[in-house]
């Protein structure tokens, strides 16, 4: 099947590339900028045509830190910069299959990792409709931004003071590229082939930079298809595999198909003006998506052997269940606008930034589901159908504003200001009441209320409960840092204050506003001695904090959130802070090459976890009202290996090899014991190479990845995780000096994703191990295939 795009979003395409032509062509003149130590920009051609195999880059700066530019992905064709980070140490994800949206960094949720674009935090979430969803407040999909875009990766595993101190697990540092990052434009197009059903797409970009008005100006636009055709089987039994007595309840075939198309549009301009470096960068990016679910469940199927039955191997008759379509429509727009001034002023440099970012979630969801098998009555006697749509609007709105000064104390240098945020987000979630239509055999119909309700009989639109409220964030952080070099040791030491100040209303609750305010001191210091040329180590100590999710603040009873029983949020909540220590040793190896080891570790503290407050459930007796609170404490630690050279020292100069290794572990207390952070992956294993033929100006290259079993356990449900392993290849062909054609191929091993769910209807039948269900699923997408040109002008 081929995907037809609407003109209207072409319409857009156009309007973007009009917009990019018109701003070359009407700059107004400004000081020129020629700053001494500004890196001269890249030829376009040096970023199409790829001369040498590209290593990760050794960082410089103090704190311990990775940084991988683009080169160093570009070559296997990552759409977006979650698939790019697949390859770095320690990034894990719970994403489905072909799908790498919220990074958990060091294995951990991603609400403990800190996403940064150039540097700043911006707003972005999944949907929020539910307080256990996968609307993490503090956590960005990373599957939103275009790999093209990206200049570098920076992966920061300790925090400083001159940062934001929520991220217990490090930060990612998204830099996109700036108007000094290329010297002339290119275009990329290219065909995508999902074999998985099929279907074909489309992805193009372009990207110019050069001196404009006075200043250097960089342009970027791309398009893309994104298409993830993925196949879904569940069997469902009433005890766990292996107990004695066990019986297969039913069985569920579903296809999920998620089609849609991302645009992206993102400038930098810098330019001397009033005696100072201003710098104005930006980006947008808009996703339209659909996702479509179908699935049929049978019931009482007789499986002629295994603990998996497949369709082929069920015995006739098996009765079929139901039949449901769920569909939903997604629109999703990004933005963010950012200035930064820079002035020598009071003995040192001034730099004020302004930034301020938007984003804006819209969906709609429609599931119709036709039971055949309801009770003892079976059709065609009786059919049953319901429907339910849901309405999904979130906006987050963040301005920043960052004050900062540095100067020059001879042996030292001095760097304090202070950062002032203010986020605001607003919720409106609602449905339209679920309804039962009855068929009976002589064709009349009836209508009436979900069982056990009274409920209208049809109703409109109307707000969930926890779905309409505001939760506005304010943040004012001072700070101070000292940082120096003594010869061979170079040092940094920080002070930072986060003050916090947070207000709800829920609209729904039928409360007031209600809030919560907190001060947290976060010291830090790093060491970096390069002991010999080659050789350096590095040692970190921080104090780091997370905020309370939004979702865990809010007063509104979330009735059956967690099967049987209620969840209410807990306003009051403290957040967790942590002591982080990190030791590296890092070797250079030749001109190119670099091997690191790192040792990490972390103690939480004030963990927020779900309780049982002892009040009696919406379902009664047997059921419970659960809150968050905070209680005990958590460890995380860890070994990160990595390795990136050439084989030179063996005589094989044109072939480079790349491995990283993670292995995470943790410990937690809950209500039921003894167990890791939830979901956190017990490793990551990355291998690859690349074969450079200059020859015949070709090259190729292989990466292959597994990430480990995780595991999570909340109140009513428990789930373990497994991945397949993932192989991805390319091959390239260089045609002079501006054009290079790309062959991809990703997930070649048709990884499955395959999922154990446990499921409990009480607190007291978890603990009792007497399970309401059982559930295996298993998941996979087929490969993918890539064929991209590039062409540099």
């Amino acid at each position: 099947m081929t995907k037809t795009v609407k003109p209207a979003k072409r319409n857009w395409m156009l309007g973007a590339a009009g917009l990019a032509v018109g701003l070359i062509g009407s700059g107004q003149a400004l000081a020129q900028v020629a700053p001494d130590d500004e890196e001269a920009p890249v030829a376009a051609n040096e970023i199409v045509v790829i001369g040498e195999i590209q290593y990760r880059d050794r960082s410089e700066v103090t704190a311990p830190t990775l940084e991988y530019g683009l080169d160093y992905f570009q070559r296997f064709e990552p759409l977006t910069v979650g698939d790019a980070l697949k390859r770095v140490p320690s990034v894990a994800f719970l994403s489905d299959v072909l799908e790498s949206d919220g990074v958990r960094l060091r294995g951990l949720d991603p609400a403990y990792t800190q996403i940064l674009i150039n540097g700043e935090k911006v707003p972005g979430s999944g949907s929020s409709s539910g307080a256990f969803g996968n609307g993490a407040d503090s956590a960005f999909f990373v599957d939103r931004i275009p790999a093209e875009l990206i200049e570098r990766v920076e992966v920061v595993r300790s925090a400083s003071a001159n940062r934001s101190g929520d991220a217990l697990a490090g930060a990612i540092n998204i830099v996109l590229r700036d108007s000094y990052s290329l010297d002339g434009g290119y275009v990329r197009a290219g065909i995508m082939y999902f074999d998985g059903d099929r279907h074909f797409g489309e992805t193009i970009s372009a990207v110019w930079g050069g001196e404009f008005g006075g200043g250097r100006l960089l342009l970027g636009a791309n398009m893309q298809d994104r298409h993830n055709p993925k196949r879904k089987f569940s069997a469902r039994y009433d005890l766990p595999p292996g107990a004695t007595g066990q019986n297969l309840i039913n069985i569920e075939d579903q296809t999920d198909v998620r089609d849609g198309t991302d645009y992206a549009f993102n400038f930098a301009y810098e330019v001397d003006a009033f005696g100072g470096e201003l710098e104005l960068d930006g980006f947008f990016i808009y996703t339209d998506r659909q996702n479509n679910e179908d699935s049929i469940e049978y019931r009482n199927p007789t499986p002629t052997g295994g603990s998996r039955p497949a369709f082929a191997d069920l015995r006739v008759p098996a009765q079929l269940l139901t039949v449901n379509d769920n569909n939903v429509d997604i629109e999703q727009t990004s933005w963010s606008l950012k200035g930064d001034y820079e002035v020598d002023s009071f003995g040192g440099e001034t730099t004020v930034k302004l930034g301020w970012a938007r984003f804006v979630n819209n969906e709609f969801e429609i599931e119709d589901e036709n039971e055949y098998l309801r009770d003892s009555v079976i059709f065609p006697e009786v059919d049953r159908y319901t429907g339910d749509q849901v309405r999904v609007d979130l906006e987050d709105n963040e301005v920043t504003l960052k004050l900062e000064h540095e100067r020059d104390l001879g042996e030292m240098e001095l760097e304090f200001g202070v950062h002032v945020e203010r986020k605001e987000r607003l919720s409106r979630i609602s449905e339209r009441d679920p309804r039962i239509r009855v068929s009976l055999p002589n064709g009349t119909q009836s209508f009436t209320a979900k069982p056990n309700t009274t409920l209208p009989l049809v109703s409109g639109f109307g707000y969930v409960t926890g779905g309409d409220n505001t939760i506005e964030r304010t943040k004012i952080d001072p700070f101070a840092m000292l940082s120096g070099e003594v010869g061979n040791l170079s040092w940094e030491a920080g002070l930072r204050y986060e003050a916090t100040d947070i207000s709800i209303e829920d609209r729904t609750a039928g409360a007031n506003s209600v809030g919560n305010d907190y001060g947290v001191v976060l010291p830090s210091a790093h060491l970096k001695w390069a002991f010999t040329e080659d050789d350096r180590i590095t040692a970190s100590v921080a104090r780091t904090v997370r905020s309370p999710s939004f979702a865990f603040l809010s007063p509104a009873v979330l009735e059956t959130e967690l099967e049987d029983n209620d969840f209410v949020g807990n306003p009051n909540l403290k957040p967790e802070t942590a002591w982080g220590f990190d030791l590296g040793y890092e070797r250079r190896i030749g001109k190119t090459g670099v091997m690191g080891i790192n040792l990490f570790y972390r103690d939480v503290t004030d963990l927020i976890e779900i309780s049982n407050t002892g009040d009696e459930g919406s379902e009664g007796p047997g059921t419970f009202v659960y809150s968050a609170r905070n209680s005990g404490e958590g460890t995380v630690y860890g070994v990160e290996f990595d390795l990136s050279t050439s084989l030179s020292f063996i005589g094989w100069d044109n072939t480079g090899v790349f491995l990283n290794y993670s292995w995470l572990d943790s410990e937690i207390d809950d209500e039921f014991g003894s167990r890791r952070f939830n979901s956190q992956a017990e490793s990551v294993f990355n291998i690859g190479f690349i074969q450079d033929l200059p020859a015949i100006d070709a090259s190729f290259g292989a990466t292959y990845r597994e990430q480990g079993e995780a595991f999570s356990r909340i109140v009513s449900e428990e789930v373990t995780t497994t991945y397949g392993a993932d192989l991805e290849v390319f091959v390239e062909r260089r045609l002079g000096d501006n054009f290079t054609i790309r062959l991809t191929g990703s997930n070649l091993l048709d990884a499955e994703k395959e999922e154990l769910f446990g499921k409990f209807l009480t607190e007291a039948d978890q603990r009792a191990r007497a399970f309401d269900e059982f559930e295996f699923e298993t998941e996979n997408a087929g490969p993918v295939y890539q064929i991209i040109g590039r062409y540099a002008f």
